[in-house]
């Protein structure tokens, strides 16, 4: 079932939803850009359908929305420990299609990747209900197409802006706020069909031919082993643990979760001064090779969905995307 809203109509429907849910969307963050005086999109609250940025692709990935960068897991003392209290409201979170497909990738590393899900993980993923903000138009770095992220199933309703009116198309109707406040229409999701950037995911690749392959040094040479790349993707899950002690009282404190990076030196030190990936370029080929082929050996699909977002906060400007397909050149070279 469809629905049209007018934005005064919308924001109704929010008001009654944020009673029981957190919402969040993309929204522009005043003086939070990468440069002094400069903005930029990420996800915070929203009060107001006006907040959401719909023309822009947010710099971080929604999931700080429901895996937060950082968070504690529990507060120690000498003899005993607590958890930390949970927010009884749910989550609602607008996103793309490739970040919903991103989500499914969090989930096979958080839920499926042991012998027990991820306690603290899941205990805010079951709260999360994705509203779909419809993509017809690519940005310059998505090759979502590529990765078959570009279309999906898997959200409550979807949204997109349309002449001074917001189209939803609505699969699950949360607390029937959309029946209540919207007219009903007919409605169609709209997603991208083509991306400027192609990319080509080498099939049957063998490892022992391309572990050594020049393409790693090369990359090596140009990364600085900032982390970005990771932070901002959506379907990277990595994290530390820190344990911090307070000042008034060092006996007592609290764990926390951080996130942290594969491409940050030191990452995989170990006691006894071992390190598995000292170099930067065998830290690339990790994650590269991570993002489209062992990930997709596991759990059968690749973990990188096309976002494209590791291309544009890269300080050294290395494309993940053109990566990707030298990998494939290379491929055929050593054949």
């Amino acid at each position: 079932m469809g629905f049209v809203f007018s934005p005064a109509a919308f924001n109704l429907l929010l008001q009654e939803l944020k009673k029981d849910f957190k919402v969040y969307a993309p929204v522009l963050l005043k003086g939070k850009g990468r440069f002094s005086d400069t903005d930029t999109v990420g996800y915070g609250e929203i009060n107001k359908i006006e907040d959401v940025v719909f023309d822009s692709k947010s710099y971080f990935s929604p999931k700080e929305t429901f895996y937060p960068i950082n968070q504690t897991l529990f507060y120690f003392t000498e003899d005993e420990y607590r958890e930390p209290k949970i927010d009884p409201k749910g989550i609602v979170v607008f996103l793309r299609s490739c970040d919903i497909h991103a989500v499914q990738r969090l989930d096979k590393i958080m839920l499926e990747n042991g012998p027990a899900p991820d306690y603290y993980y899941k205990q805010l993923r079951d709260k999360l209900k994705f509203i779909l903000m419809d993509c017809p138009l690519s940005f310059d770095s998505c090759f979502c197409v590529s990765m078959g992220t570009n279309r999906t199933d898997n959200y409550s309703a979807s949204i997109r802006p349309e002449n001074g009116s917001y189209l939803c198309h609505v699969q699950e109707d949360i607390n029937g706020l959309f029946a209540s406040f919207g007219q009903p229409q007919e409605v169609t999701p709209l997603y991208v069909t083509e991306n400027k950037i192609t990319v080509n995911v080498p099939a049957n690749l063998d490892l022992s031919a391309i572990i050594d392959h020049p393409i790693w040094q090369e990359y090596g040479r140009r990364c600085v082993s900032c982390g970005r790349c990771n932070t901002s993707c959506p379907t990277c899950s990595c994290f530390t643990m820190q344990d911090i002690f307070y000042q008034d009282n060092p006996k007592c404190g609290e764990r926390r979760r951080v996130w942290a990076s594969c491409q940050i030196d030191g990452f995989t030190d170990m006691a006894g001064g071992h390190s598995f990936r000292r170099e930067q370029s065998q830290r690339m080929r990790f994650k590269v090779l991570h993002k489209v082929y062992d990930f997709k050996e596991r759990f059968g699909i690749h973990m990188c969905v096309g976002c494209g977002r590791c291309d544009d906060v890269c300080p050294e400007y290395i494309s993940f995307s053109r990566c990707v397909n030298k990998l494939a050149e290379a491929v055929q070279e050593v054949k």
